[in-house]
């Protein structure tokens, strides 16, 4: 999933098509997982986490990958605005990928704030 515009990707549409279903092939093991887009919210007030916890069913299990609010506040600092809910979708789903291609599978990733902004480099966004 690589972002090619350099613009603000916007919410259009329901929050669980903002990510289409993905398969990720692990480079360890060639297993193929199958991940689909739930929904992301604050996290803060659910498990007093200063992140965004974007959640994904993994093999039809709940896989949770929250993105840290000081990775959006450097990205909007270096941009001059917020990422969009579309937008750290993406960073989160392109996060999950890495690592199930990894093997590294967890029901809970905590994503700092070096790691959304390299993310965010990543993909495109600015």
């Amino acid at each position: 999933m690589t972002v090619t515009q350099n613009t603000l990707i916007p919410n259009a549409g329901s929050m669980s098509e903002f990510i289409g279903a993905f398969d990720v092939r692990s480079k360890v093991t060639d297993y193929v997982y199958c991940c689909r887009f739930s929904n992301l919210w604050n996290a803060i007030a659910t498990r007093h986490s200063d992140t965004v916890d974007c959640k994904f069913f993994v093999d039809g299990r709940k896989t949770i990958v929250g993105l840290s609010h000081p990775g959006m506040i450097e990205f909007s600092n270096r941009n001059g605005r917020n990422p969009s809910d579309r937008e750290l979708s993406y960073i989160a789903a392109e996060f999950l990928r890495e690592r199930l291609e990894q093997e590294d599978e967890h029901s809970l990733y905590d994503v700092d704030a070096t790691e959304v902004v390299r993310l965010t480099q990543k993909l495109g966004l600015h």
